[in-house]
């Protein structure tokens, strides 16, 4: 099965950019989800299993790392992302 994440990331902390940007590199390396950032959100793509898996695992990640933040999570059932 296929699944379509929305997320947003809001580190509680002042100098917020380096730990949006550690986040967003790290959802890169997993080379069988794509991944799409804009200016306010990034969008995951793949499957249901591993997406879920990445996301836990990287969310753990950064809360053990930088501390508090929000994240705002948006999941849709299905490869809803924007044909090349």
């Amino acid at each position: 099965m296929k699944l379509s994440v929305e997320i947003s990331k809001y580190p509680l902390h002042q100098d917020y950019i380096p730990f949006i940007k550690d986040f967003i590199d790290r959802l890169n390396e997993h080379e069988s989800l794509k991944v799409i950032t804009n200016t306010l959100s990034t969008q995951i793509f793949g499957d249901y299993d591993e997406v879920m898996a990445v996301l836990s695992a990287e969310m753990k990640r950064s809360y053990e790392r930088f501390g508090k933040a929000i994240f705002v999570c948006k999941f849709l059932h299905g490869d809803l992302s924007p044909q090349d």
